[in-house]
């Protein structure tokens, strides 16, 4: 039987010693590397993972739970977008590599796998590894930035030891209902809403917006979601400094189309316009016109496809929309589409201006030319 070298154990502690909290598989690799050891990193993560499970139960009091559909979710999303939102210019599926000094375009995307490579530094992965890797994020972390940028709900925040014999709680409105029946604005939100957004008071009443300030003085805005007789399903908090994480939401919160309560009040004829998110749905109905929003095309079920097919066929009205100007707008639209016309509908496509990344952003520069 194969002794074991107390050398060799001395050497891992001292291994485990320099790798930080979080540490990325390259990182470990250039450790071992430097250490002259021959061991595979798998065995390194896995028995470091032992070492520290003690410490990590103690002073971790929260965890956020992702689930694999929703990991699968944030894989599937496409790279060339997110590569776009990091800052990164692709041609041609080819982009300068942020990971070394790059003057020729070597990060090349492949499409079909949704992956990167640079073919001059090796460095690879997926969407998330992407993220991880730019904004030098841990995987929780990029995942909860992927999440923020492309409205993918996430489970809350919650206790890493969960009590035994618990069951899954339900969204309960009661609790929420006080915040909405006597909206209060503070100055951060009037700021970003009147001042950024430019929106219409009526329709910031409408929508029963409110705002409040947390322990630690972040201010967020809070949107109620109703259903199509106006009661309460759901709310979504927006964040609104630059602190993560950028949307949160309660316990038991499912995603929902917002701004239901609008399709009754849709005249014969009229059309009704889609948007990507509550924030362009505001620009929208501030510009006259009947809008619903979806976080994403992938989340919508048949109960909310057949809600606004009944109202469209009922109304003889048509679905309009404005796709953002990024690669995971065009991928929504094209997701519509397919859904459009498998249920009857037709979906009717508008152009933003080239200079334009989304309906809001085209909403605040139109009245800016028209006071000019």
């Amino acid at each position: 039987m194969h002794k074991r070298d107390e050398s060799e154990d001395v050497t891992k502690v001292r291994l485990y010693d320099q790798l930080p909290a979080s540490f990325s598989r390259d990182q470990l690799r250039e450790l071992i590397v430097k250490l002259d050891l021959s061991t595979p990193a798998r065995v390194f993560i896995s028995k470091w993972k032992r070492a520290k499970l003690i410490n990590q139960k103690k002073t971790r009091t929260f965890m956020l739970r992702i689930t694999e559909e929703q990991l699968s979710q944030l894989r599937a999303l496409p790279i060339e977008g997110v590569a776009q939102r990091l800052g990164l210019r692709v041609s041609r599926h080819r982009s300068l590599c942020p990971f070394h000094d790059d003057t020729n375009p070597s990060l090349h995307f492949c499409i079909s796998k949704n992956t990167f490579k640079c073919f001059v530094c090796d460095a690879h992965g997926g969407v998330i590894d992407l993220v991880m890797h730019c904004l030098h994020k841990p995987f929780v972390e990029a995942c909860q930035w992927l999440a923020d940028e492309n409205n993918v709900i996430l489970s809350e925040w919650q206790p890493a030891q969960k009590p035994q014999n618990t069951t899954a709680r339900a969204f309960n409105p009661e609790k929420y209902l006080r915040f909405f029946e006597h909206p209060y604005l503070g100055e951060a939100a009037r700021q970003f809403l009147f001042g950024e957004r430019r929106l219409n008071a009526k329709v910031v009443s409408w929508c029963r917006l409110n705002s409040y300030t947390d322990k630690r003085g972040t201010p967020w805005l809070q949107i109620p979601y109703y259903d199509i007789d106006g009661h309460l399903i759901g709310v979504q908090s927006r964040n609104l400094s630059s602190s993560a994480p950028r949307f949160k939401f309660p316990y038991g919160h499912t995603c929902h189309i917002y701004n239901l309560p609008v399709l009754p009040m849709l005249n014969e004829g009229e059309p009704l316009y889609i948007t990507e998110g509550a924030s362009d749905c505001w620009s929208m109905l501030s510009s006259g016109h009947k809008a619903i929003a979806i976080p994403s095309a992938t989340l919508l079920n048949r109960k909310d496809i057949e809600t606004i097919r009944s109202t469209l066929i009922a109304r003889r009205s048509t679905l309009h929309m404005y796709p953002d100007q990024d690669i995971p707008g065009e991928k929504l639209y094209l997701q519509l589409t397919r859904i459009a016309t498998d249920s009857g509908l037709c979906l009717v496509r508008h152009s933003l201006p080239p200079d334009c990344k989304d309906y809001s952003d085209h909403y605040v520069r139109h009245l800016a030319m028209v006071k000019c």
